[in-house]
This record gives C-alpha cells, structure tokens and sequence, in this order.
C-alpha cells in the first residue's frame, strides 16, 4: 500500500540544527494529518509537531519556537526543521501520516525512525 520513509537524523551539537525529511509513496489518493513523534529511551513516545492538510500546526510546548514542521502536498513529504537543539531533545524520532489510500480507505502509516542525537 504505502510506505514512509524517514531521513535526516544524525549527532550534532547542542544550538545545533537538523533538517527531518518524510516521503511517503505508493497508492496514494492524499494526505491528512501528519505528526512528529520521538520515543527516548524509557520513555513513551510522544507527540512532538502536528500538521493538518489545510496547513494547521500544532507544537509540544518543550520545542515551540525551535521546531518547524511543513508539508509538500505535491510530493507527499513532510519536514521537521529543528533548531536551537538540546540533549533533552534525543530521541528516535518517527513520521505519522494519515493517508487515504486509492480505492481502499483511510489508514495510519508510520516510518521507521531516524536517531537524533544532541550531545558536546
């Protein structure tokens, strides 16, 4: 059906920046909401950035102002633009996107992960 997959991870210093990138592809009819999640370890996974097919965005209160998230509804990818980053912010971070699929329905996919690490 579709797949997601997710680049853009890597070690980088803390005030540092990363670019996350998601492309999705497959049978795609579109797109609705998309979310950033990241899981450290111990932790639940959590909601990190949202953004809805008419281009809402919804932030976790702990990265406002130093996360971007953004879609490109023509090449079914999403971004997750950080800066400012701290070691708080190490996790593996993981792409949702909510996708109608063509002639079958509405389903959750999710990709496989890309480790941040934020570290001197």
């Amino acid at each position: 059906q579709v797949q997601l997959v997710e680049s853009g991870g890597g070690l980088v210093h803390p005030g540092g920046s990363l670019r996350l990138s998601c492309a999705a592809s497959g049978s795609i009819s579109s797109i609705n909401a998309v979310g950033w999640y990241r899981q450290a370890p111990g932790r639940q996974r959590e909601l990190v950035a949202a953004i809805t097919s008419g281009g809402s965005t919804h932030y976790a209160e702990y990265v406002e102002g130093r996360f971007t998230i953004s879609r490109d509804n023509a090449k079914n990818t999403a971004n997750l633009q950080m800066n400012s980053l701290k070691p708080e912010d190490t996790a593996v971070y993981y792409c949702n996107m909510e996708v109608v699929v063509l002639r079958r329905g509405t389903y959750s996919y999710w990709g496989q992960g890309t480790q941040v690490t934020v570290s001197s």
